[in-house]
């Protein structure tokens, strides 16, 4: 059985992956970081290296967590959450390169550590795990919001009011769908180098992903529509190896840049498929 160190560095190894394949529209990679200044390849390493030690105790917590509610573990990592973000923000002296992908992670590893201490880790039952962990969380963190002062809303909730968009949030509490039954299941079929896979597999995400980083970048609903049916007909012509899918590729990317999209929820949802993905190999 894997232990928290290495279902850990599994998780390390998700970000370290991600932010080193390219090109990828809207993000940061080694060649380009055109739409995010404020940060680089570096940044994410360093974020990387420091995000560790929580990535274990996340496990650490789940493998030891012994009551029937699961919605009770996740109240029991909020907290740790909270101090592996603060642990990101020393480490890049202020840029926000993983809350995202802190979020999403700390579920999943302490829903991994708790399967593991069942003998009962498959993803099916991590999917369901997590649905169980996040019950009622959308309905919770957004009630009441229409009575919340317009400052003092989140990115997350100003979305959710002006579009009905659930985000991360959303996707967390069914269970990460667009991970267990499109991004993994794509990702196990895609063969060559891990550049090509990744890209290929960040392409299709981004051709499914109600990426909530896009809406907030560009404004605007119709953007988010507009490259998922760009990504859509990359994944249709045979994703990046194809001249198509190249020139696709290309035109999307140069399209990101000049109206400064950033496509970071799809990036979280790609390092967690390369998580579940390196946990069942």
């Amino acid at each position: 059985m894997k232990t928290s160190q290495a279902i850990a560095q599994l998780a390390q190894r998700a970000l370290l992956y991600e932010v080193s394949c390219y090109p990828k529209p809207g993000l940061v990679d080694p060649i380009d970081h055109q739409t995010h200044t404020d940060m680089d390849l570096f940044t994410f390493i360093d974020s990387s290296v420091a995000l560790l030690p929580f990535f274990e105790q996340f496990v650490q917590v789940g493998s030891t967590f012994e009551q029937s509610d699961l919605t009770a573990l996740m109240a029991q990592i909020r907290p740790l959450g909270m101090r592996a973000e603060d642990a990101m923000l020393s480490a890049t002296k202020g840029v926000n390169t993983h809350k995202g992908a802190i979020f999403s992670l700390g579920i999943l590893l302490s829903a991994t550590g708790y399967l593991l201490q069942k003998s009962t880790l498959t993803p099916l039952k991590l999917s369901q795990t997590v649905q169980a962990m996040l019950a009622g969380l959308v309905e919770n963190d957004f009630k009441a919001l229409s009575q919340k002062e317009p400052a003092w809303l989140t990115n997350g909730e100003k979305l959710y009011l002006q579009y009905g968009l659930v985000g991360i949030r959303g996707e967390a509490q069914a269970g990460y769908p667009t991970i267990f039954e499109t991004a993994y299941p794509y990702l196990k079929t895609q063969t060559g180098d891990w550049n090509t896979r990744l890209v290929n597999t960040l392409i299709k995400i981004i051709s499914v992903s109600e990426d909530s980083n896009l809406v907030k970048r560009s404004g605007s609903l119709q953007t988010l529509r507009d490259v998922q049916k760009q990504a859509a007909a990359i994944i249709a012509a045979g994703g990046i190896e194809t001249e198509t899918g190249q020139q696709g590729l290309t035109k999307l990317d140069h399209e990101a840049t000049r109206g400064h999209y950033s496509l970071g929820g799809s990036a979280d949802l790609l390092i967690i498929s390369v998580y579940i993905d390196l946990l069942f190999q």
